[in-house]
């Protein structure tokens, strides 16, 4: 990875880190990703194969994916495996209780 692209990283992150009004997480990614495509939860949770409630709970953090789901679901939107699975990773070890910060390569 160049220096480059952690820099346009950084900066995407704090973009929808202010769209979004707090720190980005995976159910927040999903809902700016749907907000951006103008689709409905209905409509994204089929396109997710997922419930339209369980996409709200994602969404509103009540439930949380596990790496493999959040690997498939960026496969299925055409996003980057790292930063799904990294944002999957970061609530379990939040949710935990861990104060560490998790970064995924791809291998």
């Amino acid at each position: 990875m160049t220096t480059k692209s952690k820099s346009q990283k950084r900066r995407t992150r704090a973009f929808l880190e202010g769209l979004t009004g707090g720190p980005l997480t995976f159910g927040t990614l999903l809902a700016s990703i749907r907000d951006g495509e103008e689709m409905s939860q209905a409509a994204f949770a089929r396109k997710l194969g997922v419930s339209r409630s369980h996409l709200c709970d994602i969404e509103k953090g009540r439930k949380s994916v596990g790496p493999g789901r959040a690997a498939r679901f960026a496969k299925l939107l055409g996003y980057p495996q790292e930063s799904f699975v990294a944002l999957a990773l970061q609530a379990q070890v939040e949710e935990a209780g861990l104060r560490l910060n998790v970064t995924v390569e791809a291998a």
